[in-house]
């Protein structure tokens, strides 16, 4: 049975070609994705981050104000560790 006619190697490298580009289009659209989800999880993780120290402030029943305050005084920065 006949199979239809042949495509010319200039064919087949147009096809390889466009089935290139749109796995490219893919792969970008999927790195897009991923990035914008990493950027929610980070935000997330600040978020969480925050409550935490909301949490220990309350504890301690100090205000934002006193623990700027102690912060200050004791001079700590992450460089130093």
């Amino acid at each position: 049975m006949p199979r239809g006619v042949r495509k010319t190697p200039l064919e087949k490298l147009q096809q390889e070609l466009e089935s290139t580009r749109e796995a490219i289009a893919q792969y970008k659209s999927a790195i897009k994705t991923q990035e914008e989800k990493l950027k929610q999880l980070q935000e997330k993780l600040q978020m969480e981050e925050l409550k935490e120290v909301s949490s220990i402030l309350e504890e301690k029943n100090m205000t934002v104000a006193e623990l700027k305050e102690f912060l200050n005084a004791t001079s700590v920065s992450p460089k130093d560790e």
